[in-house]
C-alpha cells in the first residue's frame, strides 16, 4: 500500500506549487473562454469548449515543465512542439470551398494556434502578456470582421459582373 501512495502522492507538488498550477490553469481557461465564446456566438465551428480545451492543454504541457524544473532550452522545444500540433490543429479546421479563391476556417485555424500562444504565455507565468493579446484578439475577431465585409461589399459592387 505504501508503495502505491508514494507512486501516486511521493511527488506531489507543495502548497505553493498547487495554487500555482490552479492559478494557471483556471487562467488559462478564462483565457480560452474569452477567445472561443466570441466565436460560438457567431457559429464557428471551433468555439467555447475547442478553445478552453486547447488553452488548458497548451498550459499544462507548460506547465508541466516549469514545476518540473526543466531547463530553458528544454521548454523552447516544448513550446515548439506545442506550435507545431496546434498548426496540425488548425490545418484541419481549414476547408478548400469549391468556387475559386475560397477557403473557410483560416480564421479558426488561426484563432486556436493564438489561443495556444495565449497559453504558453499563462503556463510560463506571464499574465499580462496573455491578456493583452487575448484582448486583441478578441478585437481583431469582432471588430475587423465588420470592416472586412465593407471592404468586401465595396469590392463587388464594383467588380463587373459576368453573363
Amino acid at each position: 500500500m505504501n508503495l502505491l501512495m508514494n507512486e501516486l502522492f511521493g511527488s506531489s507538488l507543495d502548497a505553493q506549487q498547487l495554487v500555482r498550477a490552479g492559478v494557471r490553469l483556471t487562467f488559462a481557461a478564462l483565457i480560452g473562454a474569452s477567445i472561443g465564446l466570441q466565436r460560438q456566438l457567431n457559429g464557428k465551428a471551433a468555439g467555447l469548449r475547442t478553445h478552453m480545451l486547447v488553452a488548458l492543454g497548451t498550459t499544462m504541457f507548460v506547465l508541466t515543465c516549469v514545476l518540473a524544473g526543466m531547463p530553458e532550452d528544454g521548454l523552447t522545444r516544448v513550446m515548439q512542439g506545442i506550435a507545431t500540433g496546434i498548426g496540425f490543429l488548425g490545418a484541419g479546421a481549414i476547408l478548400k470551398v469549391e468556387r475559386e479563391q475560397e477557403i473557410l476556417g483560416l480564421t479558426t485555424a488561426a484563432d486556436i494556434w493564438l489561443t495556444a500562444a495565449a497559453s504558453v504565455a499563462v503556463g510560463i507565468g506571464h499574465y499580462a502578456t496573455a491578456i493583452a493579446v487575448t484582448i486583441l484578439a478578441c478585437l481583431v475577431l469582432s471588430v475587423l470582421v465588420r470592416v472586412e465585409q465593407r471592404i468586401n461589399e465595396a469590392r463587388d459592387r464594383h467588380r463587373p459582373r459576368i453573363p
